[in-house]
């Protein structure tokens, strides 16, 4: 009797029947809406990545400010290419670990996004064009090395600091070109869970914005990682070939040491993140395990100074 009376007070578009009806399809369109999503987080795995990010701030920062003032006396005195080069990646390595705090407040709040949401976007472009930036300078710096053992003669007749400049403005547009895309996918479509200021930060995509992603990842994966690392590879290889045949012990030392500091950049800081991406694009989301090679690529900063000794 009781139940009878409230089904009659129920307006006419508020039936049991409609109700359970429109749950039903709010239950069957939730995955629609965000798949894919980054499930890494496990509950408690935010402190490694608090962590990670606050001992790469610690002896990043130091080591870093430290090349700049080197670098930056350096071509106060007598600028030379690859100084230029260098200290275009020291200064990529520095707006990483001055936006490093945010991160850290992030994994801080169990991966949930706590600051005013316009940092989102911004912070995360910068992370990931500082991230690819490392990748195109040091490319740029093997090149350099390599032409001024190969060809000695020609290299000194043709001062270069300027040069290296255009390559290095040229260095930063493309990255920022390619990781503005976190801009797009951001504010795509409509409002999604992850652009609420308390949600998540560029961990959760829609459909429509993983069609969008997952094809520029790969891109950059090619093209931002792939041909820096064949580059790299070349002359470096090269590089040991030449000096082998008649070079100091002491110079050989150097061009191994920074042959190897490169090569562990690439392969162990970017080579698994890129792969994630090659990953993505075939299985169609984003792997579970990506979050976590991410923060190999973050630890870049603290082993570029090994590229600045050897360089030098």
């Amino acid at each position: 009797m009781g139940t009878a009376r409230f089904l009659s007070l129920l307006p006419d578009n508020s039936s049991p029947d409609l109700i359970w009806r429109s749950r039903q399809g709010v239950e069957q369109q939730s995955p629609r809406v965000l798949k894919a999503a980054d499930h890494s987080f496990f509950l408690g795995n935010h402190w490694l990545f608090f962590s990670v990010y606050l001992f790469t701030f610690l002896v990043g920062l130091p080591l870093n400010l430290m090349a700049l003032v080197i670098f930056v006396g350096k071509l106060r005195r007598r600028p030379l290419a690859v100084d230029v080069l260098l200290l275009n990646l020291t200064l990529s390595d520095l707006v990483l670990l001055l936006f490093l705090p945010f991160r850290m407040v992030e994994a801080a709040s169990a991966m949930h996004w706590s600051l005013p949401f316009v940092f989102c976007p911004f912070s995360r472009f910068l992370f990931f064009t500082t991230i690819y930036l490392t990748s195109l300078f040091l490319a740029a710096v093997s090149t350099e090395r390599f032409l001024s053992v190969a060809y000695p003669l020609w290299y000194k007749t043709r001062p270069r600091p300027g040069q290296a400049g255009l390559v290095s403005g040229a260095c930063w547009l493309l990255a920022a070109a390619h990781c503005s895309v976190v801009y797009v996918i951001e504010f795509s479509g409509n409002s999604s869970p992850s652009q609420g200021i308390n949600g998540t930060c560029y961990l959760e995509f829609r459909e429509d914005q993983l069609a969008l992603l997952l094809p520029v990842r790969l891109e950059m994966a090619v093209v931002l990682f792939g041909v820096p690392l064949f580059i790299s590879s070349y002359c470096y290889s090269r590089l040991v070939c030449i000096l082998g045949r008649g070079a100091s012990h002491r110079r050989r030392k150097r061009v191994a040491g920074l042959a190897a500091a490169t090569l562990l950049n690439f392969l162990v800081c970017f080579g698994p993140y890129n792969m994630s991406h090659i990953v993505g694009y075939i299985q169609g989301k984003s792997p579970t395990w990506r979050s976590y090679v991410l923060l190999l690529s973050t630890l870049n900063s603290c082993v570029d100074p090994l590229v600045y000794y050897f360089s030098s």
